[in-house]
């Protein structure tokens, strides 16, 4: 009877984890399209400035804008321009959504930081870790693609024709290894944006119920995601831009790459740029996180409501 028990148990821990992974793909899922324009606006403004010497001043400054930016792609690539890149992205969030939340859930739990600060901070973090280094690819692959689509903008030939095409080429020139470029930046940036991101957002809404500003409904769950977006953003935005710039780079015998590592990125930009560039496309992804962390969590949680499950 005992073993009984213990093993219905286990099972149903086993379909409550199953349902989480699902629930959280699918509202990653529908975030990212909700909010792709933005994000691809925010890589260009990223990428932007990143060979100063083979650019004049004035140029820079003009494509440092927003407006001008979103312009551009709508000009070169109508509607369809602002979702390149679109299939890596939810791919990754495949993978990358469901590790990093239902693992979060998990740490905390573990670990018994369910009211503490600190506790929930390192298991955002942690994480967020493990699962950008497992989605790493298919980040790596959605820059790229971002990125070309600057290219046809410029009349020139974009390196990859699709999802597949970039995975075979990138192994060809540069390695299996090479689809983890950027690695790296890409690991701490996931740890500060997990950690602002999720423990944030976590604290936030319970505080806000704790202090019955309002109930655990769709207005909690906005203020708290709002908090969140701000809080991620300001703590990653420095290390969303050396990533973006590392993986974008390519490498091989007929490539000069720019940066050797994540350092000299970092120097490079801060020497030609200012420290000011590190906060390239603040306010895109500020606008981007804003929306995603309002789409996914509200959806998120309204499907475990609907599924029977506790709230996040």
């Amino acid at each position: 009877m005992g073993g009984g028990r213990s093993g219905g148990g286990g099972q149903g821990e086993e379909r409550r984890t199953f349902s989480k992974i699902a629930l959280t793909s699918l509202s990653a899922a529908v975030a990212e399209t909700a909010t792709f324009p933005i994000d691809i606006i925010k890589t260009r403004l990223q990428l932007h400035g990143e060979s100063p010497h083979l650019r004049p001043p004035a140029a820079t400054s003009a494509a440092g804008n927003a407006l001008r930016v979103a312009s551009e792609i709508w000009r070169k690539g109508g509607v369809l321009g602002f979702y390149s890149g679109l299939s890596p992205a939810v791919l990754r969030h495949l993978f990358y959504t469901p590790i990093r939340i239902v693992g979060y859930e998990h740490l905390r739990s573990a670990a018994g930081a369910d009211g503490s600060l600190l506790g929930k901070a390192l298991a955002g973090g942690a994480s967020g870790v493990l699962a950008q280094v497992v989605a790493s690819p298919a980040d790596l692959i959605k820059v790229r693609m971002q990125a070309d689509s600057r290219l046809l903008s410029q009349g020139l030939q974009p390196r990859y024709a699709g999802i597949f095409d970039a995975f075979t080429k990138i192994i060809q020139t540069e390695g299996f290894l090479g689809l983890w470029r950027g690695v790296f930046p890409n690991a701490q940036r996931a740890f500060l944006v997990n950690m602002g991101e999720l423990t944030c957002y976590d604290h936030a809404k319970h505080f806000i119920i704790r202090k019955q500003i309002c109930e655990d409904n769709v207005f909690a769950h906005t203020l708290a995601s709002i908090a969140s977006g701000l809080s991620a953003t300001a703590l990653s935005c420095p290390a969303d831009v050396v990533k973006t710039r590392m993986m974008n780079q390519t490498s091989g015998k007929k490539t000069q790459t720019l940066y050797r590592n994540s350092y000299d990125c970092l120097v490079k930009t801060v020497k030609f740029e200012g420290i000011m560039a590190l906060w390239k496309g603040f306010f895109p992804t500020w606008a981007r996180l804003g929306p995603w962390q309002f789409v996914f969590w509200v959806s998120y949680e309204k499907f475990r409501q609907a599924c029977g499950l506790s709230s996040f």
